[in-house]
């Protein structure tokens, strides 16, 4: 089963209940080499919709010491893929991450569009 980290709102449970219908099989975790950062929220109307101006995210730095906590929770294939079109929404990719744990998850980071190749 795969594993998905959250540094953000899918550590509620009212937010795992709207998004899959059930709450996540859970445990507390590290990403090891990222830090938390925020993402700004450029269209007005999402922000007003959101109630909130920046999105969470966390942004690697190349440095073991560096760490994010979180939550590591276990998700089905098709729940991966449809966070991956709610993601992308608001440009975040997936991508693979070592936690203090040891284990190898998945994590959505921020990728602004200029930044993406053939952009």
């Amino acid at each position: 089963m795969p594993r998905l980290f959250s540094y953000g709102t899918l550590q509620r449970e009212d937010i795992q209940f709207s998004t899959f219908g059930r709450l996540l099989n859970g445990r507390k975790d590290e990403l090891v080499g990222y830090e938390p950062s925020l993402v700004e929220i450029a269209d007005a109307g999402m922000a007003a919709k959101l109630g909130k101006t920046h999105h969470a995210n966390v942004t690697a730095t190349g440095d073991p010491a560096s760490r994010a906590g979180g939550t590591v929770f276990e998700v089905t294939d098709a729940e991966l893929a449809s966070c991956d079109v709610y993601e992308a929404l608001f440009d975040y990719a997936r991508v693979t991450a070592t936690l203090v744990s040891g284990r190898e998850t998945w994590v959505y980071v921020h990728v602004p569009a200029a930044s993406r190749s053939g952009r």
